[in-house]
């Protein structure tokens, strides 16, 4: 699977490590930035990684920060975008099974690098539940009314 991943400074340590780990599991990735741990601004690599999968550069984004939360709120902006901040489990799997969730967001400063691992894993492997679709259609006719056709 083709995967994008980026981080702020608060999420960078984990995207080293959920990167390494995403290789070595035999996923397609690509880093995004930031490329160390200075102050940087959530918004600008939240964008890129949604805009990643929004033009079909990329299947999935993974998106870290420190809460996980505003990364979530700017990859929700773009049309084609189904970004999930996902700190547990069930989160995971409800958001890909329910949701068809394209972008998953993590706060490195509320979850450890072994959940991490866990979540990424079961939201990668959970399959969206087709009897779900008319509700993901609902999203997509609203994103159509609000932005055109993308």
């Amino acid at each position: 699977m083709r995967i994008v991943v980026a981080s702020d400074h608060g999420g960078f340590t984990l995207k080293e490590s959920l990167l390494r780990w995403l290789v070595s599991s035999g996923h397609a990735t690509r880093d995004l930035g930031t490329l160390d741990a200075e102050p940087c601004d959530y918004p600008d690599y939240a964008l890129l990684a949604a805009a990643a999968v929004a033009q079909g550069e990329a299947e999935r984004g993974i998106i870290i920060d420190g809460a996980g939360i505003g990364s979530a709120i700017v990859a929700n902006k773009l049309p084609g975008v189904r970004a999930a901040m996902c700190n547990d489990l069930y989160a995971a799997r409800n958001s890909r099974a329910h949701n068809d969730a394209n972008v998953l967001t993590l706060g490195a400063r509320v979850i450890g690098e072994g959940l991490a691992q866990e979540i990424v894993k079961t939201w990668l492997e959970t399959t969206f539940e087709l009897r779900h679709g008319p509700r993901i259609e609902k999203i997509l006719k609203l994103e159509q009314k609000l932005f055109g056709s993308f």
